[in-house]
């Protein structure tokens, strides 16, 4: 049986745009769409989007284009959507809250399953459907609830010891909104949200260009 083929870090970072638009492609009942059309909504280059669902084993029909529903099973496939995959936020503060109570998540196959804090005095209260959990409780509620990836939602200076928790309990996937560095054993897949970053990048561009940003008119 051959290996899969390595798909490039560019080429996922690009997938979930094109599973947004393929979506909404379905959604409008489009059948087919072309490599041009796909680019032409994602700001991409025509060649660059062939060349990325190449690496999935599409090549689309000349004259006619791509699949949407087709395609749109391969996307989901790549990025491991096939299956719903469960969260957990560590952190019940104001953005882990936030967070927990996100319905976004679930329908985009994210639901989150547990809220889990080592503040005693937060432990037990309520956030939407969830009962905020114990830290200590993480590996019983990984087994029990199924859970698949981390949340990081807690200060900086907190934001360490809940990665070696998530990581101790079994998980394997991490997102960190910490504004701060955390690491992680080598197969653990770790990615950073930092919220203030893209705040100063805005600015640079409000500084620059008033109000407009790339990709947007100014006004």
């Amino acid at each position: 049986m051959s290996r899969p083929r390595r798909i490039p870090h560019a080429t996922v970072a690009r997938l979930p745009e094109y599973l947004r638009i393929l979506v909404e492609l379905a959604h409008s009942q489009h059948d087919t769409v072309s490599s041009g059309r796909l680019a032409d909504l994602g700001g991409f280059n025509a060649a660059k989007v062939r060349k990325d669902l190449s690496y999935l084993g599409s090549y689309g029909t000349r004259g006619v284009g791509y699949d949407v529903l087709g395609l749109l099973d391969e996307v989901r496939e790549a990025l491991g959507l096939t299956a719903a995959r469960g969260v957990v936020v560590v952190g019940a503060g104001n953005l882990g809250r936030a967070l927990a109570n996100y319905s976004g998540f679930e329908e985009r196959g994210f639901p989150v399953l547990a809220l889990v804090d080592a503040d005693v005095d937060k432990v037990g209260t309520r956030v939407g459907q969830l009962e905020v959990r114990h830290a200590d409780e993480l590996p019983a509620l990984v087994i029990e609830l199924g859970l698949r990836i981390g949340v990081i939602a807690v200060p900086s200076a907190t934001a360490q010891d809940a990665a070696d928790r998530l990581v101790s309990a079994g998980l394997k996937a991490l997102l960190n909104f910490a504004p701060s560095h955390v690491s992680a054993p080598p197969k653990v897949a770790m990615r950073r949200v930092d919220l203030a970053r893209e705040l100063q990048v805005l600015s640079f561009y409000e500084h620059q260009l008033g109000t407009s940003a790339p990709g947007e008119p100014a006004r």
